[in-house]
């Protein structure tokens, strides 16, 4: 049975990709992008995963929960909408999410003094020790993650995945 993208093997990463290949024929196709993109898409999804059930598991958070913990935890008080785009989510999303840590004491939210229709989200002092504690034992994961490379090669990895978002968030 072929291996596929499925393995973390690196030979059989490699084979899948020569698979690919094979099939894919006489069209046009730049492979060295697709190979980029998928383990992108790869590289995060198993990163996420691993983190929820890892570090994020002990505090009962969420990938995207966290992920707007920290926002608030950085930043501060934020209208909801910015919130969401620092979180690279939805507001229905966020709308959720925020509920969810309201409930657990992590954050508030309130009216925007001036203007009505703006909901402001902030970390609550629990949220915030929350984060004191938490941020820390994420990133030491973090660490682990990227051991492999070296200094420069992770700042070469995070400059290239900046350049595609850039890309993504250029308008048309």
């Amino acid at each position: 049975m072929p291996s596929g993208f499925s393995s973390g093997d690196d030979d059989d990463l490699i084979q899948a990709e020569r698979d690919v290949r094979a099939r894919i024929g006489d069209m046009e196709i730049d492979f060295d992008a697709m190979a980029a993109v998928s383990n992108v898409f790869r590289v995060a999804n198993t990163a996420r995963y691993h983190m929820e059930r890892t570090v994020l598991a002990e505090h009962d958070l969420s990938f995207r929960a966290f992920t707007v913990l920290w926002v608030l935890w950085v930043w501060g008080e934020r209208e909801a909408r910015h919130v969401a785009a620092e979180a690279g989510i939805s507001k229905g999303t966020l709308t959720g999410v925020v509920s969810t840590l309201e409930k657990r004491g992590l954050v508030a939210r309130r009216t925007h003094p001036i203007d009505k229709r703006l909901v402001l989200v902030s970390a609550t002092d629990q949220g915030q020790r929350t984060m004191e504690k938490l941020f820390p034992v994420f990133n030491r994961e973090e660490r682990r993650l990227t051991a492999d490379l070296d200094p420069e090669q992770k700042k070469l990895l995070a400059g290239s995945l900046r350049s595609i978002l850039r890309v993504l968030e250029e308008p048309g």
